[in-house]
């Protein structure tokens, strides 16, 4: 029975590493404090921009993000989705540019690249931005979450949205 329960309890530390975020604590640890605030209610504050963002990635809900599945869309459906957000009591959510949806990327971080103390839940992949361009009018900016690379790809692709509106 001990052997048992031993093997299980392995089983469950290596499985929790296997999945767990890789954070590079040692290089400034202690010294910048997290510039977020959990306003209790599904936002977080940005206190560095003063831009609300929603928690979870469009697709799941819950206090840890946890309930539903992140969905993947196309550049003109999450386009769509951010003109029709209404959440926490406001309907002015959109999708950010390029340059506010970069500061969500913590690059001491991997797997996703960003605080999921604050991001619970975050898929370490694609998200759009609303900045278009890039030399050509069939592409849309965004974040890798994976690696924190700022790139461009085509607006028939896929990928995940995460919201985000002005302050108060």
């Amino acid at each position: 029975m001990f052997k048992r329960i031993h093997w299980v309890l392995v089983l469950l530390c290596v499985t929790g590493t296997a999945v767990a975020q890789n954070c590079r604590d040692d290089i400034l640890a202690g010294v910048v404090p997290p510039h977020f605030q959990d306003n209790g209610d599904g936002t977080i504050t940005d206190l560095a921009t003063g831009l609300i963002w929603k928690q979870c990635t469009e697709g799941s809900n819950g206090s840890d993000c946890g309930e539903g599945h992140p969905a993947l869309f196309t550049y003109p459906v999450a386009l769509r989705i951010a003109a029709d957000a209404e959440f926490a009591g406001s309907d002015h959510w959109r999708l950010p540019t390029k340059e506010e949806l970069d500061t969500l990327a913590d690059r001491n971080c991997q797997d996703p690249v960003i605080d999921i103390r604050y991001f619970p839940n975050t898929p370490a992949d694609w998200f759009w931005s609303a900045s278009t361009g890039g030399g050509a009018t069939y592409y849309a900016w965004g974040v890798n979450f994976a690696d924190g690379k700022v790139g461009g790809d085509a607006k028939s692709g896929i990928g995940y949205v995460r919201l985000v509106r002005y302050g108060p």
